[in-house]
């Protein structure tokens, strides 16, 4: 699978049914299916039993122990078995209602909505999901954001989850977990009541690349084999090797974890996050795809350039238990892995916007030190990132951030000198 051309229109043709029939050759998938989907169905269950029971999910901890090194041995366990955790506190919860409140002036000031309506379909990503369209803003250097990314909590914060991976990999270490790269992303702020703009359940960092592109191929090797206990979702080896399908908001830098700091309060019934707390659910996804059912030429809702897509029709037995998570505050961060499939609900039925920054831990490597330096250039000229659509609204608003309002660490973690 060496030849394959990621920017080429032909990818999903010319390629598919030839990965399928050699995996298929290799390995007895629909065994290896059988055996995964056991495992799956008895971590659903504890799952289920729990939120019925009344408890929570999502593992917690606050950054004061992150700050003091007190989180403990069993803190550590549960994140690593459920892909995801929230941190409480990164943030004083004035700092992040100031926060939100100076975003929201940064949008009306500019007239980001009017020049939206100018701008509409350059950015669809997600247009294949049954719900397509969230509240999210393309803006990507206001003050908040910029802000937010450079402090010193949020650094201590990516540290220590950049430290819960295993770093060793063939050729070395796979990325300094130490040296943080910023990855500039964009901002929610869902409206109360809002009942269409929602997110089906969904992973990003790769479609068809799951499958096709051989890093991805040596990264689940041990699921294609059937050998699920030899599966650490938490093994670097080969992540930062990835090659993704050319395409706006496809994320060509490696994150540990993606991530958001809430600048509301939110939380069940409030149209926000929805996990599925199982770090190796991707091996439910993965063989999904291979079993007899599925054309030769499918990877089930799979499509380049978009989010690779996780559905109660062909994912029922990991479906149910996709979660919301618990209510957040203002100044808490919520973080989950690569390849944990996650959602944002269909109904805000709260009574005030849901916002968030998104903010995603994006250690040193050589792969994100590319982005980063064009990363850089795009900041300076303030337009877009260059993961996202071409939308360039802020080259002329008023009010944001320049080279001047970044701190010391901000500078080296924009690779800016």
């Amino acid at each position: 699978m060496s030849n394959v051309d990621f920017n080429s229109t032909d990818f999903p043709e010319q390629f598919i049914a030839q990965t399928k029939k050699a995996l298929k050759s290799n390995n007895d998938v629909a065994a290896h299916f059988s055996k995964c989907r056991d495992i799956m169905l008895s971590l659903v269950e504890g799952i289920n039993n729990r939120k019925a029971n009344n408890q929570s999910v999502i593992p917690e901890v606050s950054y004061r122990a992150i700050k003091h090194n007190e989180i403990t041995p069993e803190d550590i366990a549960q994140i690593r078995q459920r892909g995801c955790v929230i941190v409480r506190n990164v943030f004083e919860r004035q700092q992040a209602e100031d926060w939100n409140s100076e975003l929201g002036e940064y949008l009306d000031s500019n007239q980001y909505y009017n020049k939206a309506k100018e701008k509409a379909g350059l950015d669809n990503y997600f247009g294949d999901l049954k719900d397509a369209r969230p509240q999210i803003f393309g803006v990507y250097w206001s003050r908040p954001q910029v802000m937010a990314r450079q402090a010193e909590s949020m650094a201590d914060t990516k540290r220590f989850l950049n430290n819960l991976w295993d770093t060793d990999a063939p050729a070395g270490p796979e990325f300094n977990p130490d040296i943080e790269l910023t990855y500039a992303d964009r901002t929610r702020r869902r409206a109360p009541g809002d009942t269409t703009l929602g997110l089906s359940p969904h992973m990003d960092a790769g479609s068809y690349e799951r499958w096709v592109d051989p890093a991805y191929q040596q990264i689940y090797k041990s699921i294609y084999a059937g050998q699920f206990d030899q599966y650490d979702p938490w093994r670097a080896a080969y992540r930062t090797q990835t090659r993704e399908y050319d395409s706006p908001a496809v994320s060509s830098m490696f994150r540990t974890f993606q991530g958001w700091t809430a600048l509301t309060e939110q939380g069940p019934n409030d149209g926000t996050l929805q996990l599925l707390p199982i770090a190796n659910a991707i091996g439910y996804v993965l063989l999904r795809s291979l079993q007899d059912d599925i054309p030769d030429n499918e990877l089930c809702l799979a499509k380049p350039g978009r989010a690779l897509g996780v559905s109660q029709e062909w994912h029922p037995d990991i479906y149910e238990a996709i979660t919301t998570i618990q209510t957040v505050a203002p100044g808490d961060t919520v973080w989950w892995h690569p390849d944990v499939i996650h959602a944002v609900g269909s109904e805000h039925n709260g009574d005030d916007f849901a916002s968030v920054i998104y903010i995603g831990a994006s250690p040193a490597c050589a792969k994100n030190e590319a982005y980063a330096q064009k990363q850089a250039a795009h900041f300076i000229a303030g337009k877009s990132a260059p993961d996202f659509a071409a939308e360039d609204y802020e080259v002329d608003f008023k009010g944001r951030a320049t080279v001047d309002d970044l701190t010391e660490l901000g500078k080296r973690q924009m690779s800016i000198s």
